[in-house]
């Protein structure tokens, strides 16, 4: 198994499609910070609530030059669904090959009710503006996370 990305490694290079028929890559956002959160499911009771949290804090994401970009294996067509139903303020990429979510290792085994699957783990990086990985944050509780992440980005 490949090692897990860590603080300090180079961020695996992305460009998928996103909402509203755009595109989002790492290479175009170069000079920015990047908050990458991958969450299962678009619509689901945990994945929304992040995504209210995240899109309530968009301001001060952006006055501290971050960008939040979701990841889910949703379809664009779903996205832009999810989107409109919230109100959400951020951008919603789409990776169904799920190329990109196993470059940063979010792909995994899960259980429930004793049901092994694979899914997604719900993760969290923060890319620096050099494209250098600063934090990781894994198996997020929703409660609290978004408030974390911007304290370490305001800490930089």
């Amino acid at each position: 198994m490949a090692k897990m990305l860590e603080a300090g490694d180079p961020a695996p290079s992305f460009d998928l499609p996103s909402d509203g028929g755009g595109r989002v890559s790492l290479a175009k956002l170069k000079g920015k910070s990047v908050v990458l959160y991958f969450y299962p499911k678009d619509d689901t009771s945990g994945c929304t609530q992040e995504a209210l949290n995240f899109s309530e804090k968009a301001k001060a994401f952006a006055k501290a030059k971050a960008v939040i970009i979701g990841v889910s294996k949703d379809s664009v067509a779903s996205h832009n669904k999810f989107k409109a139903k919230h109100g959400l303020n951020l951008s919603l990429a789409s990776d169904e090959t799920g190329e990109m979510l196993n470059a940063y290792h979010v792909w995994t085994e899960k259980s429930m009710y004793g049901r092994k699957y694979m899914g997604i783990e719900r993760t969290t990086y923060l890319i620096d503006p050099a494209g250098v990985i600063r934090q990781v944050w894994r198996k997020v509780k929703v409660a609290g996370h978004v408030e974390d992440v911007l304290r370490k980005i305001n800490e930089d």
